[in-house]
């Protein structure tokens, strides 16, 4: 990146970039105007140069009507949204696409103004600007609500939304609604519920001030560097405890998420029920939400094989009475699923069956007469009576998009 001298930055500049203050501290997101404020605190810490692979222009505020009627030229300068990236827009969508998705409909637009305004609470957290725990609150609880109201559906998006882009919010969000079913199960009071929800959100906020070398780093990572990254769950619980003013009952959630059942995690090296509740829920929860997403160097796991992958945890990483909990939240093949049929047809989980998880309810999305079906269209079948019908396997998004050729 390029050293820019502090004294050379001026107010109402905006950078194509983000501006690093450090390797590891953004002073402003990219086409963030910076404030007469950053620059004071620039002065204030003795900061003489700061970083960017960005490139300066001047900011210009909408004229106002006033301004508007006095010039005959419109105003070619649009503001600037305070976001480093794009929104999260999913892809064109398939035949196979939810119908919520394919549709835009309430809940899924709901699901992704979550993911929305998580990626504004981190990016306020990365460059340590006007941190407040009121934004958290509020999505905290509407997410808990939403969880509550249309559980199915919400359970349906983490495996087939679609979002693509802002990929830690997406993960935050994804995490939360899954330690808010698990809550739920548990029959947690409402307190610790939110707790919780709120722990799930902000685990992983700790990798916000790590060095962007490590963060990005494609290769393996060097001892020092792995420790360096283990470092995340304290700096977190720094964010949450001392920026955000939460108590220590969150705090412990972010500090101990990497905490193992058998005593072999991060930082404290604590076993069993010493780890706090909600920080055992939400490390089922993480776990099962990183092995199902993209990731630069593999592509996600279908939820049957991730949901096979925890059952043969063997009391190492987690909790066994919490994964029973777990598996019996969302079962063996989870909703949103695809499966194959033994009949050649693929269906879509819509529904699990906690007493008998290898047959839950399905929706045929291609028939066996490769019939394919739209938006809500389609048959639904309960394999619990449907005998005759079992499935055959869960299927990858890959060989999905064979099949669909």
């Amino acid at each position: 990146m390029k050293s820019i001298a502090a004294n050379l930055l001026k107010p109402d500049m905006i950078f194509s970039k983000p501006v690093y203050i450090d390797e590891s501290n953004i002073l402003v997101p990219a086409g963030v105007p910076i404030r007469q404020k950053d620059l004071e605190n620039l002065q204030a810490w003795g900061i003489e140069h700061v970083q960017t692979d960005g490139v300066p222009s001047l900011y210009e505020p909408k004229a106002s009507s006033q301004a508007k009627a006095k010039s005959a030229q419109p105003s070619k300068t649009a503001e600037p949204a305070p976001k480093e990236a794009p929104a999260p827009k999913p892809p064109a969508h398939s035949p196979l696409s939810l119908p919520e998705v394919q549709g835009n409909k309430a809940a899924y637009r709901i699901y992704m103004s979550f993911i929305e305004r998580m990626n504004m609470i981190l990016l306020k957290i990365s460059s340590k600007d006007n941190i407040t725990s009121h934004p958290i609150n509020i999505l905290t609880s509407e997410l808990l609500q939403a969880v509550r109201d249309q559980r199915e559906r919400f359970i349906g998006f983490i495996l087939g939304g679609e979002v693509k882009g802002y990929e830690m919010a997406k993960s935050s969000v994804n995490t939360a609604i899954l330690s808010a079913l698990m809550a739920q199960e548990l029959r947690l009071p409402p307190h610790k519920a939110t707790n919780v929800i709120i722990g799930a959100l902000l685990h992983d906020a700790g990798m916000l001030r790590l060095p962007r070398e490590i963060i990005e780093k494609k290769g393996e990572l060097s001892e020092a560097e792995r420790q360096r990254m283990k470092s995340h769950p304290a700096v977190a619980y720094n964010i949450v405890t001392k920026e955000l003013h939460y108590y220590d009952d969150v705090g412990e959630i972010v500090l101990q998420h990497h905490e193992r059942w058998d005593g072999e995690g991060y930082p404290q090296h604590i076993a069993g029920e010493r780890i706090d509740l909600g920080a055992r829920i939400v490390t089922i929860s993480d776990a099962f939400e990183a092995m199902i997403s993209h990731k630069p160097y593999r592509n996600p796991i279908v939820g049957n094989q991730a949901m096979k992958n925890l059952l043969a945890d063997n009391s190492r990483r987690f909790d066994p009475e919490l994964l029973k909990s777990f598996i019996l939240t969302m079962g063996i093949y989870p909703i949103g699923s695809v499966i194959l049929l033994n009949n050649g047809a693929i269906a879509r989980v819509s529904e699990a069956r906690p007493n008998a998880p290898l047959r839950p309810k399905v929706h045929v999305l291609i028939d066996e007469y490769k019939k394919v079906y739209k938006n809500d269209e389609g048959v639904f079948i309960d394999l619990l009576t449907a005998k005759n019908l079992y499935i055959t396997k869960a299927i990858t998004e890959k060989e999905l998009a064979g099949m669909h050729a």
